[in-house]
């Protein structure tokens, strides 16, 4: 079966699903194959839940017309999706970056759908799955469309370019974050920077933070650039407030415009600009922008603030790399208060460099003066230091649960694999 075949099976029965758990009736199952498990085994089992077809690469061992053979399931669903895209004449905006690209992607989308229809990445589906689904899931109506793109080695981004064909793309940063794919920072750069290259080649435009010159470099030879940032920027503006929630100050544009969001950490800043930059490049007014950020609150473990009893609690537990944890950690000491308690897990991804990542990041806690730091997992087991230190998250948990605090502010963060925000529901 060619593509265009099965575009048209596509228009008929328009939802896709990888996962039969989830599975309506309707759907078209591609049955996906990775190391753990492999999707070709539950094809009969799609099909009795109601798959309107089954699209796989092993011969199923029994005789059905709804199911499609092909070479690569895989292959094959991004193939499909690269068809739908084409059938769009609307904004692509791709986003990617080391920190700051989902809580970026949510804003940015809060601020376009207060004024267009706009289909975004659900959640963190921003990998060689997830992206494709995205795009499947745009439907005729849209006016935009959001593409997260994560990463973690090279020729990733370049890959998800082709079949997405992004008009306009935003890099938020490029920080140590997967250096064990990327091996150094330079590495990071030239992998972020695939989706520049991309913009260049096919006219595109990018929206850039002023104050990175990395980017400004980086980014030279995109025919559009509309930029932002703290000054000399299109759209320009600063932190007003920091606590308990970040409030910006727009310094061109609207006068006295004050945005009060609902973000912890001046870490936001870059994104909350990005977000005012892609809102006033599409016409939007600012009392719109300032109205559709102010209204947006995080509720996936990034920049959360959760107030429980007595105690203050910042979740920023979705992700940690050495970037996002300096940030996390200044960001820390500057809020209000005497009874800091830091529960931090361990930084993944880091290659050769994470022992003395880990090492770094204990050098910049006794910088300060804490009330308690809790450190859980991986490379701070094989280093000195004189903090607190469990091997899971759930010992952590334990004896938190066993010397409960009063009248204390925590942050709690970490990668995503040690599962910190568990720790949330007994503090």
């Amino acid at each position: 079966m060619q593509i265009d075949e099965l575009y048209q099976l596509f228009l008929q029965y328009p939802s896709v699903q990888t996962d039969t758990r989830k599975l309506q009736k309707g759907d078209i199952f591609f049955a996906l194959k990775g190391p753990n498990f492999n999707g070709n085994l539950f094809a009969k089992q799609a099909l009795g839940s109601g798959a309107a077809y089954v699209i796989a690469d092993e011969a199923p061992g029994f005789e059905d017309t709804r199911i499609m053979l092909t070479d690569d399931v895989l292959a094959t669903l991004q193939q499909l999706a690269g068809y739908h895209r084409r059938r769009f004449s609307i904004p692509f905006i791709a986003i990617t970056g080391s920190n700051g690209k989902t809580t970026t992607k949510e804003l940015v989308h809060a601020v376009l759908s207060s004024t267009y229809k706009t289909y975004t990445t659900r959640g963190n589906l921003n990998n060689h799955i997830g992206i494709p689904l995205t795009i499947l899931s745009i439907k005729p109506d849209a006016e935009m469309a959001i593409i997260e793109m994560g990463a973690n080695h090279l020729k990733e981004i370049e890959g998800y370019c082709k079949y997405t064909e992004p008009t306009h793309g935003i890099i938020t940063n490029c920080g140590k974050a997967h250096l064990e794919g990327f091996g150094s920072i330079e590495g990071v750069r030239k992998a972020k920077g695939e989706l520049y290259d991309y913009l260049k080649l096919h006219g595109g435009t990018a929206f850039v933070m002023r104050d990175y010159d990395y980017l400004n470099t980086m980014s030279k030879g995109i025919p559009h650039i509309f930029t932002y940032g703290t000054s000399g920027a299109a759209v320009t503006g600063n932190i007003y407030k920091t606590h308990p929630f970040l409030e910006v100050a727009l310094t061109n544009g609207k006068e006295n415009s004050i945005i009060r969001s609902r973000l912890v950490g001046d870490y936001n800043l870059p994104n909350i600009l990005a977000a005012v930059a892609t809102g006033r490049y599409f016409n939007i007014s600012d009392d719109t922008i300032k109205a559709a950020i102010e209204a947006y609150h995080p509720s996936n473990s990034r920049s959360q603030l959760i107030e429980k009893g007595s105690n203050t609690i910042i979740l920023d537990a979705y992700n940690a790399n050495p970037s996002s944890m300096k940030a996390a950690i200044e960001n820390f000491a500057a809020t209000p208060g005497s009874n800091k308690i830091l529960v931090l897990g361990a930084m993944m991804e880091l290659g050769k460099e994470s022992a003395k990542e880990h090492e770094v990041l204990i050098e910049l806690l006794n910088h300060y003066l804490w009330k308690e730091v809790i450190l859980v997992g991986g490379d701070f087991a094989r280093i000195t230091h004189p903090f607190r230190f469990f091997n899971t998250v759930g010992e952590a948990k334990e004896w938190l649960q066993q010397h409960p605090a009063a009248n204390s502010v925590y942050l709690v963060k970490g990668s995503r694999s040690m599962q910190m925000e568990i720790i949330v529901d007994i503090l």
